[in-house]
């Protein structure tokens, strides 16, 4: 179980702060839930106690992690399907994952495939979304502003 204060990342969503534990009635169920403010996109998000393993909740990744990050950015891309259906699909599951090295991978990939061939817009899509996961979780796991941490990401391309 998770406290306040604690870093962690909601998959899908991003890296957040657990501001508060609340009890709250809803649909005529009491239950306790996490309340999750997500810096990026200025965002709360109320997640059921009893759901925090079942929807992937976790830690936010430590100095080395970040580390490891950053070494998935300048790899090589992986290869992906040519049909892009089952790459869209492929890489929603990455992300659906909450695995930060998978995100990681879902946004080398696509920015690489961008500058070679360009994206879909779905694939646009996704890889602003997977950028912003991924953003909000170095955010919290260096301590650095937004924009620092974009320029980390970006700097991992140069």
């Amino acid at each position: 179980m998770f406290k306040i204060g604690d870093k962690v990342v909601y998959p899908m969503h991003g890296a957040g702060v657990i501001e508060a534990i609340e009890e709250k009635e809803v649909l005529g169920e009491k239950r306790q839930y996490y309340i999750l403010r997500l810096p990026v996109g200025d965002m709360k998000v109320m997640i059921p106690i009893n759901n925090g393993e079942g929807v992937g909740l976790r830690e936010v990744i430590d100095s080395e992690g970040v580390k490891e990050v950053l070494q998935i950015l300048r790899q090589q891309s992986s290869a992906m399907s040519p049909n892009w259906n089952r790459r869209y699909r492929a890489n929603l599951e990455k992300i659906k994952s909450g695995n930060v090295f998978e995100v990681a991978e879902v946004v080398r990939n696509l920015i690489k495939r961008d500058r070679e061939k360009g994206l879909s817009s779905g694939e646009r899509k996704m890889l602003e979304n997977a950028r912003q996961i991924l953003i909000s979780e170095l955010v919290l796991a260096t301590e650095l502003e937004e924009d620092k941490a974009q320029s980390m990401l970006d700097g991992a391309f140069a």
